[in-house]
């Protein structure tokens, strides 16, 4: 049974107001808040279990390193990877996405090859592209989205010519909530030999994530929507493209030995990984992660699914607001603009007068932005300790605004 109630308890933050109201907290598309059981493993990690990991010999560095590394299986079993070894340990999404640019892209593409793109993708996953496309020659070919903000996974498979070399796209819109059939692009692209990056920063997050069925090349997640610390994360790769990838970045760890003359790297996943890494952050994302899994992410969803129609329900009831897309498959996640001159960054003030935390701006999704043609929204997303009665004190709060901008 979900017991959204005993979940709260969990999250201490939940029990404080904001501007003398009770705290609303509707920015999880961003960053969502800490259970207990993070926050107390990062107390313990930094107060009682600290040390640097993998070299030192003594007990606390046995400790950390035990720890830290305990959570390649961790995040193996939350995305039921087929093996540890292909999970790489990074700060987040950014960073994985990169790492692939750098280290798989750049030694496997050349001038006039191709990167598949959807309009709805975050910055972090078209920047890196554009380095490409700066420095190589790549180009980048963009999908639109139909009217209802869905993404027809033929359009990204019609796209494909002779030259394209990948396929990056979102599980779900970090703006509209879109959920994205991933796995029949993957099957798709496989069939053309085209390898695929799917961006699980927000599909990780509402959603069971089987990656021995989806059929990717590349899974990055980040830690500090999966309410994990901030600075965890981590991306799976498929072996045969972990094959083909170089270091980008050097240092400690990922070599065996270094001599004036040569350089000898380690294995892979550690080969990937340069430097004293987020120790503590990572080992909380795997308490984190073993908290979700001990909820059931399948019911997690159940929750959401049931928030997403309400919410949906309610913010109909406003013919002054205007929700951008209304795929049949989505999130809970709703960006929206106002009748009128009402700004996003001015509707959300008011929001958070009445203790309402919600997004406002373009969201890292700036192509998106244009081929809506606003310049700026407001997004209410909703995790899994969000209630019914939320979405009235948003649905309040939003009445509220409108009144005061007539």
């Amino acid at each position: 049974m979900f017991d959204v109630a005993k979940i709260r308890d969990d999250f201490p933050i939940l029990a404080r107001q904001v501007n003398g109201r009770p705290l609303v907290y509707l920015d999880n598309g961003a960053s969502a808040q800490k259970p207990q059981v993070v926050i107390d493993a990062v107390t313990r990690a930094y107060a009682d279990e600290y040390a640097n990991v993998h070299r030192g010999l003594h007990t606390l560095s046995n400790i950390a390193t035990e720890k830290y590394e305990s959570v390649r299986g961790i995040i193996a079993r939350f995305l039921n990877a087929p093996s540890e070894d292909q999970v790489i340990l990074t700060s987040g999404t950014t960073e994985g996405i990169n790492l692939v640019a750098y280290g798989w892209a750049m030694a496997n593409m050349q001038a006039g090859d191709e990167i598949i793109l959807s309009v709805m993708e975050h910055h972090a996953n078209i920047v890196p592209w554009h380095f490409l496309r700066e420095r190589m020659g790549v180009q980048i070919k963009w999908v639109d989205i139909n009217a209802d903000g869905s993404l027809d996974p033929q359009a990204v498979l019609d796209a494909i010519t002779p030259k394209t070399r990948l396929i990056a796209v979102t599980q779900i819109s970090n703006v509209l909530g879109t959920v994205v059939d991933v796995k029949s692009i993957c099957a798709g692209a496989r069939a053309r030999g085209v390898p695929v990056l799917v961006d699980g920063s927000q599909g990780a997050v509402h959603m069971p994530v089987d990656l021995s069925d989806l059929g990717c090349d590349f899974y990055p997640i980040t830690g500090h929507k999966l309410y994990g610390p901030s600075g965890s994360g981590a991306i799976w790769i498929a072996p045969e493209r972990l094959a083909e990838m170089r270091p980008f970045m050097g240092g400690g760890d990922m070599i065996r030995e270094v001599h004036k003359d040569s350089v000898i790297y380690n294995d892979a996943p550690m080969k990937f990984e340069a430097g004293t890494p987020g120790i503590v952050q990572t080992i909380g994302l795997g308490v984190a992660l073993d908290y979700l899994m001990d909820i059931g992410m399948d019911k997690i969803a159940a929750h959401e699914a049931d928030l997403c129609a309400y919410a949906k329900s309610r913010l109909q009831t406003l013919p002054w607001l205007h929700v951008q897309g209304d795929a049949p498959d989505r999130a809970a996640i709703f960006s929206f603009t106002m009748d009128g001159a009402a700004h996003a960054h001015d509707i959300s003030t008011i929001l958070d007068k009445k203790g309402v935390a919600v997004r406002a701006g373009t969201h890292c999704a700036g192509p998106l932005m244009d081929h809506l043609g606003v310049s700026a929204s407001c997004r209410a997303s909703f995790a899994m300790y969000n209630t019914r009665a939320e979405v009235d004190t948003l649905i309040d709060a939003l009445e509220f605004a409108q009144d005061l901008f007539g």
